[in-house]
């Protein structure tokens, strides 16, 4: 147990041992992506700079967050693809609530470093319609 939380392991986190997933998925405004952008990296917003790390996604988990925390958000939003193979250990997988786990980006030793631009593979703009979030990545989640 880790600061409250469960830490487990990457291909523990990906599906009981198969593997790991290939990317995971950012949540981020327009103004956090131009700064990654422009910058080569960010340090997240106010909540990962409280936490120490990157909050991050795997893609069948999107969906929710967005519900759950951005729906009343009045900024636009981006949806980063992330290569988890950029990431290396500082990749952890944790347990939130007692049954889901979320990937969180720390750094080696959990020196909690910034993401670099280098692992974003994709970015896409996320539109709200019907109080639903959507985006082609987000049309392969069932």
């Amino acid at each position: 147990m880790v600061g409250g939380r469960l830490s487990i392991s990457r291909a523990m986190a990906a599906g009981g041992g198969e593997g790991m997933e290939e990317y995971v998925y950012r949540i981020s405004t327009a103004a956090e992506w131009g700064e990654l952008q422009s910058s080569g990296s960010i340090f997240g917003g106010e909540l990962d700079k409280k936490s120490g790390f990157i909050h991050l996604s795997n893609l069948n988990q999107v969906k929710s967050t967005l519900q759950n925390f951005f729906v009343n958000t009045k900024v636009d939003l981006y949806l980063l693809q992330i290569d988890t193979n950029k990431l290396g250990e500082g990749l952890v997988y944790e347990v939130v609530d007692g049954s889901n786990s979320f990937p969180h980006f720390y750094g080696p030793s959990r020196s909690f470093i910034p993401l670099p631009l280098d692992a974003v593979t994709k970015a896409e703009k996320l539109h709200l319609s019907g109080g639903q979030f959507s985006c082609s990545m987000l049309e392969r989640v069932a």
